[in-house]
């Protein structure tokens, strides 16, 4: 086996023609590009050793390229079914997923970075700092390992896991391409979540994808926001929402926004008239979500009374809204509760 075999990168993430173009590069026909397409999107298979419909002999020469997948690390499972994954990567660091079932679908919540930069005062994960970036075949197989896992064909991916997803552009592209086109999830069942990074969503729009944007807007007005979010002091909210402004423009499509409730923070009525009015004309949509505690910080959720109070305000004033009440609290696994370990918290 010659070196350039065993150096090329992993094979997952790689679509059809591309899996098609290495194995005719390997020597093989052409028609075994398809085989292994459908060995790794729809088999999982996590060796070329173990691809049967292969000779013996070229399984022997290629065994060592890695196709890409993970290892379970731990996994737990809430009672609501929803399922926790660590998995540990080639290069031994270890990420986050979500498995969350229903009775209609299932939807998969990706990392898209080892840790995350962002470190918003209320999320577990910013505490645990930022490592590295995950590659595209790092996102996909996240999906793999899910559906595997419950043996059941994934219907939605969120891109709201560990880090970022803005700040891993490329990548993640090239995973919503390989999920689509590969694995076979529509475009309009992604969705991806951001915080707002200047110039990112503009440049994202221009890709006129059919995914949900989703915004973490948290606040509605900038003294608030900047508390929450250490980001936002460089970026004003009146510059995040004419950027999202222009997104609704460039792609005809109706911008998300997340609001995590902090009881006696954000979540007055005080605080939805002013969301209201940021959010006046705009083609939107608010998903409140009543705050998942996590140990590090004393925010508190609210009660369903205030949650429902501020739902009403919204929808007085004409902005759509609706309510997300997070799965997988019991496992650590709800909103803004990811971090890389296998402790469970005592709230």
């Amino acid at each position: 086996m010659t070196n350039d075999k065993i150096s090329v990168p992993p094979l997952l993430g790689g679509s059809l023609e591309e899996l098609t173009a290495w194995v005719v590069q390997q020597g093989q026909p052409a028609y075994r590009g398809k085989q292994l397409h459908d060995w790794i999107y729809h088999k999982g298979v996590r060796s070329l050793a173990d691809i049967s419909v292969f000779s013996k002999k070229w399984r022997a020469e290629v065994a060592q390229v890695p196709i890409g997948r993970s290892t379970l690390h731990y996994h737990s499972v809430a009672p609501d079914e929803t399922v926790k994954y660590l998995l540990q990567l080639a290069d031994g660091q270890i990420i986050e997923t979500v498995g969350i079932p229903t009775d209609k679908r299932l939807t998969v919540c990706v990392s898209t970075q080892v840790g995350c930069p962002m470190a918003c005062d209320f999320c577990a994960t910013g505490k645990g700092g930022y490592k590295r970036n995950l590659e595209r075949y790092e996102i996909v197989d996240q999906v793999l390992t899910v559906q595997e896992d419950f043996q059941q064909r994934v219907s939605n991916i969120v891109f709201m896991g560990m880090g970022e997803p803005l700040l891993n552009t490329d990548n993640v592209l090239g995973a919503i391409k390989s999920l689509n086109q590969d694995v076979g999830i529509g475009q309009r069942n992604i969705t991806v979540s951001t915080v707002g990074i200047p110039g990112r969503i503009r440049q994202f729009a221009q890709h006129h994808l059919q995914v949900t944007l989703a915004v973490s807007l948290h606040a509605p007005n900038q003294p608030l926001r900047e508390q929450l979010i250490p980001s936002a002091h460089h970026y004003k909210l009146e510059d995040l929402l004419a950027e999202c402004r222009e997104y609704v423009e460039i792609t005809g499509r109706r911008v998300t926004f997340e609001y995590i409730l902090l009881a006696g923070f954000n979540d007055l009525p005080e605080h939805a008239i002013q969301l209201a009015k940021c959010l006046r004309g705009f083609q939107s949509h608010v998903n409140l979500i009543p705050y998942n505690p996590i140990s590090e910080v004393d925010y508190k959720r609210p009660t369903r009374d205030r949650t429902q109070g501020f739902a009403k305000l919204l929808k007085q004033h004409h902005i759509a809204v609706s309510v997300r009440y997070s799965r997988g609290l019991e496992a650590d696994a709800a909103c803004g509760q990811l971090r890389a370990s296998n402790t469970f918290t005592n709230n």
